[in-house]
């Protein structure tokens, strides 16, 4: 039986329980007022009219073992009714309250997942000589949406790429991803330098983002068995090699994330490896870094980065991401997007 069945069912297991107690004690213990437990259980996780229904059941249950104590009509009893009844009703809107709520948050994530949906179209899953494989883990029904990003582009300047992370979460933060897309589809086309593509998207963002907001992501162009990077303020993508090394591609220097550019006039340098046939390159968002388990360790990605080492790229990816979800023991608190291209041999 799973926990929300146990749940729905509690109201009416416990309230038997205390009308046995009732029962065994005899009228001069009164347990009455437990059989509120019912209702109030029933407004967890039940309807209103469920919970309506375990306060009669609770109401005739009182009714019943006044009669057989010989208690009914005095005060005390009156009052075990009053408050059995007092404690339905307030039940009842409790429940109506934390329905109304929960299709609310439904409904807002609903929207936000379907806009996250049209703005990250699928990926190619080829790429010139490359192959791509795709991981999007969404984060637990109670957190939030959030603005996790990512594209892969044939261009003629080479396979173009970009993942990032929008800092909040819900609507704000799916507006502000697809500012970003929208910015880098057009630049990877237009600007010939990758850094130019950077400072297309820092001048789009400068535009449209307001205070504190900022985007950390990577820039990346794969070209004549080489990757060039341009990270601002993202976690550094992973280089697999075919002969089973892997190695963290750090920037030479800390850059700004996308948004901040006006705090510091240097913008990020974009650094180069090599990118031979059979490599394959892990980039990811922070989700995956900083999932925890029940004792609070983070996700040591360096130690699992060896189950990318072979196999269809899809299939490896697959792996590390229910490894991912093991090492939590449940459902991620942020999303996690994790992007891995294997160069062919041959």
């Amino acid at each position: 039986m799973s926990g929300q069945q146990a749940l729905r069912r509690l109201p009416f297991a416990v309230m038997p329980a205390v009308a046995l107690t009732d029962l065994l004690a005899g009228p001069s213990l009164g347990f009455l007022p437990l059989l509120t437990l019912g209702p109030s259980f029933a407004s967890v996780t039940g309807s209103v009219r469920r919970t309506a229904l375990a306060g009669l059941v609770a109401l005739v249950l009182a009714v019943l073992l006044g009669a057989y104590n010989g208690v009914l009509s005095t005060w005390q009893h009156d009052l075990s009714l009053a408050t059995i009844v007092s404690v339905t009703g307030a039940s009842m809107l409790a429940g109506h309250l934390r329905l109304r709520r929960e299709r609310e948050l439904a409904d807002v994530r609903l929207v936000a997942e379907t806009a996250q949906r049209v703005l990250l179209r699928p990926v190619p899953r080829k790429a010139g000589d490359l192959r791509v494989a795709l991981s999007y883990t969404s984060a637990a029904a109670g957190a939030r949406i959030g603005g996790d990003l990512y594209e892969v582009v044939t261009t003629p300047h080479g396979v173009r790429l970009l993942i990032g992370d929008v800092q909040g979460k819900g609507l704000d933060a799916v507006e502000t991803a697809a500012w970003v897309l929208g910015a880098f589809r057009e630049a990877a086309y237009d600007e010939a330098d990758l850094g130019d593509v950077g400072e297309r998207l820092e001048s789009s963002l400068a535009r449209q983002l307001g205070g504190e907001t900022f985007v950390t992501a990577i820039v990346a162009e794969v070209r004549d068995g080489c990757v060039t990077l341009l990270n601002h303020g993202h976690p550094p993508p992973y280089l697999i090699g075919a002969d089973g090394t892997a190695a963290a591609l750090e920037p030479p220097a800390e850059g700004l994330p996308l948004g901040l550019g006006a705090l510091h006039p240097e913008r990020p340098k974009p650094s180069q490896a090599d990118f031979r046939e059979g490599d394959r390159i892990l980039f990811l968002t922070d989700g995956v870094i900083e999932a925890r388990d029940a004792a609070g360790a983070f996700y040591p990605l360096p130690d699992r980065v060896g189950l990318l080492l072979t196999g269809d790229p899809q299939t490896a990816l697959d792996a590390l991401s229910a490894d991912l979800l093991r090492h939590t023991g449940g459902p991620l608190l942020d999303d996690a997007a994790m992007l891995l291209l294997h160069r062919q041999s041959g």
